[in-house]
């Protein structure tokens, strides 16, 4: 049986390469919403996960990073900690504030922990439409593996939960999809509390951008980490907080100003 929604929690979920974070992250902008990126948490979880003494989480993190792409991927998914990571998430959401209406989005994000209706959608990639945007990534055969695996088991848990899911085929645009998950939370968002004034609009811009950046400090600070995650370039949303604005300010994580705004030309 499904669980009872959380409130005010809009839930996108749906494998690797389904476009979760461009969906979400848009309606965030438009509609004046808590943007709720799962990714920007993952070390965190894994941090709680080790800390609890999960066998899998442990077993992970001794591995190096060869050895970790190389087995079975129910073997990949199990240490994934996909099941694990939904009630941490849950979890993370109770503890924010309850005004404005937030959007959570991830691979974890799953019906057993949202429940099925009205605020829940999953977005569902073909088999063409994943392989080709996971190749945009230049991924190994490992994840290949692990995110193909991680379809089959979402669409199995869609199914039995009867969620809605959004078939993403290659036919609908980026604005298309943006649309039809728009259409879909339209009755939450049109009763829904949502962040009016620029001030509020900026606060929330600024909360999802210092999640991505501690995502990146995060993975970084491991003692495996290769390279320096900080110089990873990336796109912040601008946080003037305007109604309507959706640019984006293009730098590297370890120049995101710790005390300025992160501002497009012209948007001070």
């Amino acid at each position: 049986m499904s669980r009872a929604p959380l409130p005010g929690v809009l839930w996108v979920g749906g494998p690797p390469g389904a476009g979760k974070t461009t969906v979400a992250r848009l309606l965030a902008r438009r509609h004046g919403l808590r943007w709720y990126n799962a990714d920007a948490h993952t070390w965190t979880h894994r941090d709680r996960a080790i800390a609890a003494g999960h066998p899998a989480a442990l077993r992970w993190e001794a591995m190096d990073l060869a050895e970790r792409w190389s087995r079975p991927a129910a073997e990949m998914f199990a240490m994934s900690l996909h099941r694990e990571r939904g009630p941490m998430i849950a979890d993370d959401l109770r503890a924010l504030p309850p005004v404005p209406l937030t959007i959570a989005e991830g691979t974890p994000v799953t019906p057993e922990v949202t429940g099925a209706g009205a605020h829940a959608v999953w977005l569902m990639p073909t088999h063409e439409v994943q392989k080709a945007r996971l190749a945009e990534r230049g991924l190994a055969q490992g994840p290949l593996e692990l995110y193909r695996y991680l379809v089959r088991e979402i669409e199995a848990q869609v199914q039995a939960y009867g969620g809605t899911r959004l078939d993403v085929d290659g036919s609908r645009s980026v604005a298309d999809t943006v649309a039809e998950v728009e259409k879909h939370f339209a009755a939450v968002l049109e009763a829904g509390p949502k962040a009016t004034a620029a001030a509020g609009r900026s606060r929330l811009l600024r909360y999802a951008n210092q999640a991505v950046v501690s995502q990146y400090a995060a993975f970084a600070a491991r003692p495996w980490a290769p390279g320096d995650a900080r110089t990873t370039v990336l796109a912040f949303a601008c946080e003037c907080g305007r109604d309507g604005c959706e640019v984006d300010v293009v730098m590297a994580v370890a120049d995101f100003p710790r005390a300025e705004p992160v501002l497009a030309t012209g948007h001070g």
